[in-house]
């Protein structure tokens, strides 16, 4: 068995699986479950909040200024991933780390227009409604692209990336690995 080194924190997987059970349930429970629907929403919130703290003062591989890269860095490994060149990172790659502002922004934003609709203000507001019901969409949208990057990187680099968001642990780098 290939030697591993620990990257992602108790607190990061706790907080990414809690987080995919809370969009699922108030995704099933949209239209139907109100109170239900509304307290997933409220748990997706309040993690969001955890993860921007976390983001600031968790671990190295928690940390947003370990995995947040320009654009133009964003870019070039996408085309070097199309190219069949791209390196492998032993915490989130550049594509990952946009993914992730991705979701946290798109996921924010829809727990702000699900929270401002109860309002009395936005009560009944149709586009309220309609920009929360397009955020749920991105957001269904924005996972499929992650879990065919997860699905894709995992092939490449011969490592179950979900399998480490479940222990944390990664195949230990090599020489041409990226920190």
């Amino acid at each position: 068995m290939a030697a591993t080194v620990k990257v992602w924190d108790p607190l990061v997987r706790i907080f990414h699986w809690t987080l995919v059970g809370s969009f699922a349930l108030a995704w099933i429970s949209a239209d139907e479950w109100d109170d239900l629907h509304s307290w997933a929403g409220y748990a997706a919130a309040a993690l969001i909040a955890f993860r921007l703290v976390w983001g600031l003062l968790g671990p190295r591989y928690a940390r947003f200024r370990q995995f947040i890269r320009a654009p133009g860095t964003v870019a070039a490994y996408l085309k070097d991933v199309l190219l069949g060149r791209e390196a492998r990172y032993l915490g989130h790659n550049p594509a990952g780390g946009a993914m992730i502002i991705a979701l946290i922004v798109t996921l924010a934003m829809l727990c702000l227009t699900g929270w401002m609709y109860t309002l009395d203000i936005f009560w009944g507001e149709d586009w309220v409604e309609e920009i929360h019901e397009v955020l749920a969409n991105l957001m269904l949208g924005l996972i499929g692209l992650h879990l065919a990057g997860v699905f894709v990187a995992s092939l490449k680099h011969h490592e179950n990336l979900v399998r480490a968001m479940i222990t944390g642990r990664k195949r230990s780098p090599t020489s041409s690995d990226v920190n």
